[in-house]
């Protein structure tokens, strides 16, 4: 393949094959920084062309629990007692402002994540 910029998903299909045969290159090799200007036009394209959804506040938050080894107890800290960290992940509860803060703080959950509606489950009166 001839170094290029990926104008479409024909090119973008032919650099991600050709990462894959140049992807255990040793490096400083002629293949190596082959395997680099080809990765950062593939970043590229896909920056502009292919975007990446912007998770929903829950799952994001299991995900930077799971990530950073935190339990439910953990985050206490950040929602209350322990019933409302499972009302909250169980989205029996939406969260609040300042619970949106803790997170932010202690987890690093940006908050344009956290501050996103979500669907809660609704409890019967």
């Amino acid at each position: 393949m001839e170094l290029r910029p990926i104008r479409n998903e024909t090119d973008y299909q032919e650099a991600i094959r050709e990462i894959e045969l140049l992807f255990n290159a040793a490096p400083n090799t002629p293949e190596y920084d082959r395997l680099d200007v080809l990765s950062t036009l593939v970043e590229a394209y896909e920056k502009k062309h292919i975007p990446i959804a912007i998770p929903e506040p829950i799952e994001a938050i299991y995900y930077y629990m799971e990530t950073r080894g935190w339990s439910r107890r953990d985050l206490e800290s950040c929602l209350g007692s322990r019933a409302r960290v499972s009302e909250v992940l169980s989205r029996k509860r939406s969260l609040t402002l300042e619970m949106i803060r803790k997170l932010n703080q202690e987890l690093g959950i940006p908050a344009e994540i956290l501050i996103q509606p979500y669907k809660s489950v609704k409890i019967p009166a």
